[in-house]
């Protein structure tokens, strides 16, 4: 029976960082950014609520004023809703409520008061009330 001799040492995973690779290069526009302000910008991109156009029109036709206050308890939900595997959300805030995609964070309609009695959401996963 013949012997195998290997020349290099196997290595799986990721090369280590004398070897030349590139995992230890920063990348562009992150040099000089320490790890924890790189996690702290990726984080807070997240936690940006848009409007779809469509939702957009809603909050202006129906006159729905967002506080400062109600957008925190909106993010707030989202996270909620995120945190247990939800994807289209009805989320409530006060009197107003808020269909949104939790995962590119964004409304897609909204609804307040007296629009509520009688409405039917569908393609919705789950409900948070905040």
């Amino acid at each position: 029976m013949e012997k195998l001799c290997f020349n290099r040492p196997i290595v799986t995973g990721l090369p280590s960082i004398g070897q030349g690779s590139q995992a230890s290069k920063p990348k562009d526009g992150a040099q000089g950014q320490s790890f924890q302000d790189i996690l702290k910008d990726t984080i807070s991109s997240q936690e940006n609520i848009t409007f779809t156009k469509h939702a957009a029109q809603r909050v202006l036709q129906r006159g729905i004023e967002i506080s400062p206050s109600s957008m925190e308890r909106l993010s707030q939900g989202m996270r909620l809703a995120e945190a247990k595997g939800l994807n289209d959300t009805l989320i409530l805030v006060d009197s107003t409520a808020f269909v949104v995609n939790v995962k590119s964070n964004k409304v897609i309609t909204t609804v307040q008061n007296d629009e509520l009695m009688g409405n039917v959401f569908t393609n919705i996963d789950g409900t948070v009330i905040i």
